[in-house]
């Protein structure tokens, strides 16, 4: 086990542990992957949506509750935002619809959706392990007065 995971103070594992959470509650909701008053979902869901959310959620939660440190910063987000392009329905986001219509997100997007999922969640993964990995980032780990001053 690496050195940083056995120093995780029970607070940053309870920031984790609420960031897991409030991601799978509100990006489901937003994807609308369940029934909810505030959005309604345009094509059907498939199998593999909530499940890769749920492993998104808690890939980000386990990144979120690391110790702090600028590593992955860049690939955790944009890990999280293709992750969710990929759960998301694509003619219910009003921006690729404005940018490429919605016969080419039906005809080429809506097929490969799963992989653009999964290609999130890969890099959800390998912000963790960069995170994890480098000693540079364990050694340079911002400060708690840092962050929350």
């Amino acid at each position: 086990m690496p050195r940083t995971l056995t120093r995780i103070p029970f607070k940053s594992l309870l920031r984790g542990a609420a960031a897991a959470i409030a991601m799978f509650i509100g990006l489901g909701t937003v994807a609308a992957l369940w029934d909810n008053p505030f959005f309604v979902r345009m094509t059907p869901t498939g199998d593999f949506e909530i499940a890769l959310l749920l492993l998104q959620s808690v890939l980000a939660g386990f990144y979120v509750g690391l110790p702090q440190s600028r590593c992955g910063k860049r690939m955790a987000g944009a890990g999280a935002v293709i992750g969710f392009l990929g759960i998301a329905c694509p003619v219910c986001n009003k921006v690729l619809v404005f940018l490429v219509g919605s016969t080419l997100l039906l005809e080429y997007f809506e097929p490969v959706r799963p992989y653009v999922a999964l290609g999130g969640v890969a890099l959800l993964a390998l912000a963790i392990r960069l995170k994890l990995g480098r000693k540079a980032c364990a050694d340079a780990q911002i400060p708690a007065t840092a962050v929350n001053p």
